[in-house]
């Protein structure tokens, strides 16, 4: 019951071009190639001629221009370099370190190809005072002598091996039909970074990431194989690509043509109390707070006491909501990070028993029909998760879960939460979520009342799908523990 990506509508981008953004940096490169380096003519230039290049670097990665001698913009760049997702500022610093201005080398003969960096004879220079100041103070020579010798080579060769350890971070691309391909991709990634970079949208910084996973991915098979191979992969990748931009052009639309007064008070469509929810998500009243909110419980909270008798009333019509690591849909691009079950999904075979029914067992006694129960609330309600280990393992339990639902062996509510409301849902229902809005330079505190707002949400989109047929919790399910004895 998930969504399906929809046929774009939007063209794709017109190719990046040198500092599309920062026209006036292109002109000062130019300028300073122009000074400095050889521009490469037809009129002037052999074959063996070495263009100089100009680096630009990207929040996810490098284009790589040479400059034409008639003056104009290049039309496709010599080297892109993809940085890889989630990259740690070492990494970062890794990228700047490739994309450094090249050393100059100098020759050791006119006829010979061997040359020396720069860098290298001026170490080999510095290391030959040094040694001599150290030899008339008496340092022996048997220290002196490899350390002079040493420097030079260490100058020669580290940069080399700092290039490949920096290399691990990256994917480089070269040539003219793998670069053209890429350059595609490319130009729509940064169209898809510009829109979440102009706006605090969850879907948008989501887009971006997996925006910069299709980048990565493309660029590793470019790398790694001809653009005929690997065609119907690299295909896949610009599809997914063209789709993901095309949703993020209509959210910058939809954003744009909101009314102001949406901003005053009312939730927009398709965006929660909290943040965005997926596709076709319509917003819920806000709950009605009640004379004394403190005593009156929520959706999805019903404490066992110690008191409620062991044979309570099973309530079988009941739905289990739980968090677990993102994933990607292999139909979508929808990051898909919680996800709601019926109660009776547990008593499934490929669910590790007799866990599950153990689960069932707490998870079905006292309820409401209807109710959607998150599992941080029976987390809450076993002694803050003291209890869990007499009930059963919930982690195997809910990837067990997981995997049912991948397999479609089980219906199941597959959401991307915003974080915030994600958070709300693995907190215990009396728990706060704080977060801080640099935009307003104060830390928001989001409560019981939020959290119960995202359980109305969720409630909603839930109605709509059982409204049109009942939620298939799956086939040769076990009998409730009541009936194992």
């Amino acid at each position: 019951m998930t969504d399906t990506l929809h046929t774009p509508r939007t063209a794709p981008q017109q190719p990046l071009r040198p500092f599309a953004r920062d026209p006036r940096r292109w002109e000062e490169e130019q300028s300073r190639a122009l000074l400095t380096g050889h521009v490469c003519s037809d009129t002037t230039c052999t074959g063996t001629c070495e263009p100089p290049l100009v680096h630009e670097r990207t929040g996810w990665g490098w284009l790589t221009w040479t400059v034409p001698g008639d003056g104009t913009l290049p039309d496709l760049p010599r080297q892109i370099g993809v940085l890889t997702p989630d990259a740690t500022l070492k990494q970062r610093l890794a990228l700047r370190w490739l994309t450094r201005h090249p050393a100059h080398r100098i020759a050791l003969t006119a006829t010979s190809p061997a040359s020396l960096r720069f860098s290298t004879v001026l170490v080999g220079i510095i290391s030959l005072f040094a040694a001599l100041s150290a030899l008339s103070h008496g340092v022996p020579t048997d220290v002196v002598l490899p350390a002079m010798l040493l420097a030079p080579l260490l100058a020669e060769a580290l940069p080399d091996r700092l290039d490949d350890r920096a290399r691990e971070h990256v994917r480089i691309v070269e040539g003219d039909a793998a670069c053209q391909y890429l350059q595609r991709l490319a130009a729509l990634h940064t169209n898809i970074v510009q829109a979440a970079a102009d706006s605090d949208r969850y879907e948008l910084r989501r887009s971006a990431e997996i925006g910069q996973n299709l980048l990565w991915d493309a660029a590793d098979l470019l790398q790694n194989e001809d653009t005929r191979s690997a065609s119907p992969r690299l295909i896949d990748r610009e599809r997914l690509m063209v789709q993901l931009a095309d949703q993020v052009a209509q959210t910058v639309e939809r954003t744009r043509a909101e009314p102001p007064s949406s901003e005053a008070g009312q939730p927009r469509g398709g965006e929660g109390p909290l943040g965005p929810l997926p596709h076709g998500f319509e917003p819920a009243a806000r709950p009605t707070p009640s004379p004394n909110t403190d005593t009156s419980p929520l959706k999805g909270y019903r404490p066992m006491t110690p008191s409620q008798p062991d044979d309570a009333v099973r309530t079988t019509d009941v739905y289990l909501l739980f968090a677990h690591e993102p994933y990607y849909p292999g139909d979508g691009a929808q990051e898909i990070n919680t996800t709601l079950v019926a109660a009776a999904s547990l008593l499934h075979p490929q669910v590790q028993q007799p866990d599950g029914a153990r689960i069932h067992d707490r998870l079905t006694q006292g309820r409401k029909p209807g109710e959607i129960i998150p599992l941080s609330t029976l987390t809450h309600e076993l002694d803050g998760g003291a209890d869990w280990p007499a009930v059963g393992d919930w982690e195997k339990v809910t990837t067990d879960l997981v995997q049912l639902v991948h397999a479609r062996e089980c219906d199941a509510l597959s959401l991307g939460l915003p974080e915030i409301a994600r958070a709300l849902i693995i907190a215990s229902p009396h728990s706060h979520v704080r977060a801080f809005d640099a935009a307003a330079d104060e830390l928001i505190a989001y409560g019981p009342k939020d959290r119960a707002a995202v359980l109305a949400e969720v409630d909603r989109f839930l109605a709509v799908l059982i409204a049109e047929q009942d939620f298939w919790p799956g086939d040769g399910l076990l009998p409730p523990l009541s009936r194992l004895k």
